[in-house]
């Protein structure tokens, strides 16, 4: 972890809630696809966790939902924001255990990391294919972009508007080997229970820290007690996981 000095390049709506941010500034505390960074947001007491979407040279770029008044804060800053964020957070994504073909089910805004987790997967040479969630047309964000990787993608909307009708689970090929996923928790357990493969979870949580001092985003787990998502997470091997209810 490093706490960095970054600066607001571009902040812009890509639908009516989510919104791109690109920063710049020095990122070499970033090591794997899946890590988040820690935002102060000037106004609040605390940070706000954002996962990384992209990392190119000196610029990242955040994609956020703006669901309260930290993150309409965010969305009404403009070029040339300085901001304080603490960089390198988490353990990211293990992209040697991806086995020929791997498959990346995200939701709504845990879309975000699994884009970066395809460019690298991309560079090691393995195909990648994608579901992405959405609840309406209108919703759908980023899909272009992966296409544009070279991502063999899949879109599902819960109301049909879009894609293929359902959720991301609806879509699942029968040949899944291994998957990684990120999303809302319910869709996170409805991968968990439908899948017949290994594969890496990454979880969302309300963070105090960020960095692991406060303990307040501990999880339990089958093989360690409980960690912490922002420390030993966000992504945890579906072997490591215990739904609680």
């Amino acid at each position: 972890m490093k706490q960095e000095t970054l600066t607001v390049l571009s902040n812009d709506a890509l639908t009516k809630s989510v919104y791109r941010m690109r920063l710049a500034g020095d990122l070499s505390s970033f090591t794997r696809p899946g890590q988040f960074c820690n935002i102060a947001v000037p106004g609040f007491y605390l940070r706000r966790p954002i996962s990384v979407c992209d990392i190119e040279g000196d610029v990242l770029t955040l994609l956020y939902k703006v669901v309260g008044h930290g993150t309409e804060a965010m969305a009404a800053m403009q070029p040339g924001t300085a901001l304080d964020v603490l960089c390198g957070l988490g353990n990211g994504y293990d992209t040697a255990m991806s086995g020929d073909r791997p498959l990346l089910l995200g939701g709504g805004v845990g879309i975000p990391p699994l884009y970066g987790l395809a460019k690298a997967l991309l560079a090691e040479g393995k195909p990648v294919r994608a579901i992405l969630g959405f609840n309406t047309a209108e919703e759908i964000f980023f899909s272009d972009e992966f296409r544009a990787l070279g991502v063999d993608v899949t879109v599902t909307t819960a109301d049909g508007s879009a894609g293929e009708k359902g959720f991301v689970t609806d879509a699942l090929p029968a040949d899944c080997s291994y998957f990684y996923t990120c999303g809302p928790l319910p869709m996170l357990r409805a991968v968990y229970e439908k899948t017949h493969t290994s594969g890496q979870f990454s979880f969302e949580a309300r963070m105090g820290c960020g960095f692991g001092a406060c303990m307040g985003c501990s999880m339990k787990t089958a093989d360690g007690g409980y960690k912490r998502v922002c420390r030993e997470g966000p992504v945890f091997r579906k072997e490591e996981i215990v739904w609680e209810n």
